[in-house]
């Protein structure tokens, strides 16, 4: 009796949390309302420069984006105007969980666990975020100029943007902080191993003739294919685009 009442109990929070999962997925997807995003930054590698630049962030940084999802929601027939809305929030202390070295697909599903937990634990964001963006910002004169890979997870609408510190940097930044909104709305990368955009899904405007150079970047393509041999990073979000095949990921297109 008890063992079929604690088995009728776990089915019923397994329903209840899928159910609320598919629900925060369908949220993202209905263009009709306006979805908020919370951008929370914080400090990768305790760096003064990176200190220094979340000190003078302003919502303003990032409204490119807000723009950027105006208009190719409005290109791809969403009439609402304002489908996205972004807002700056506190920054946070207590960083996510590194992505692991070995992506096996035990790897990664440990992980993907851990940082769903790591993110149950930090705030939604006033006003109360659909998807939350955690952008983590590096000394952009250490190690290289590099930083870690960003990720976006769709379940638990979790976007991990690793980026620059310097102020000049803030609309490439712009774009991978994009980029991994996408990915939670259900949006699938269109690069290859070699990160050369994949053809044709990954390309701005694969019917161009002559095909290269490409004058857009196809924004889960990464870059933009000027020949057959060479690649941009687009500096801001004026270079790219949603593609038809991502607009129908995220439920843009239909």
């Amino acid at each position: 009796m008890w063992k079929k009442l604690r088995i009728a109990i776990l089915l019923f929070i397994l329903a209840t949390v899928g159910l609320n999962a598919w629900r925060a997925h369908a949220q993202t997807r209905d263009w009709s309302k306006t979805l908020q995003v919370s951008i929370f930054p914080l400090n990768g590698d305790g760096s003064p420069a990176a200190a220094a630049r979340i000190a003078r962030l302003q919502e303003e940084d990032f409204k490119d984006i807000e723009a950027f999802f105006t208009e190719q929601a409005q290109a791809h027939g969403v009439s609402n105007p304002r489908p996205l809305r972004v807002s700056l929030q506190p920054a946070l202390s207590a960083l996510p969980p590194a992505a692991p070295m070995q992506r096996s697909g035990l790897d990664v599903l440990l992980w993907s666990l851990k940082l769903r937990y790591w993110a149950w634990q930090q705030p939604d964001g006033v006003p109360r975020a659909h998807v939350r963006a955690f952008v983590i910002f590096w000394d952009s004169d250490a190690n290289g100029g590099r930083v870690p890979d960003s990720h976006g997870l769709a379940k638990g609408q979790i976007a991990i943007s690793n980026v620059h510190s310097t102020r000049a940097m803030q609309h490439s930044n712009n774009v991978v902080i994009a980029h991994e909104i996408l990915h939670t709305m259900g949006a699938t990368d269109k690069y290859g191993p070699d990160l050369r955009p994949q053809y044709p899904a990954g390309f701005a405007e694969p019917d161009a003739n002559p095909r290269y150079p490409q004058r857009l970047c196809e924004i889960m393509a990464g870059r933009t294919p000027v020949s057959e041999t060479e690649l941009e990073i687009p500096r801001s979000l004026a270079e790219c685009l949603i593609g038809p095949l991502t607009a129908q990921e995220v439920g843009m297109r239909h």
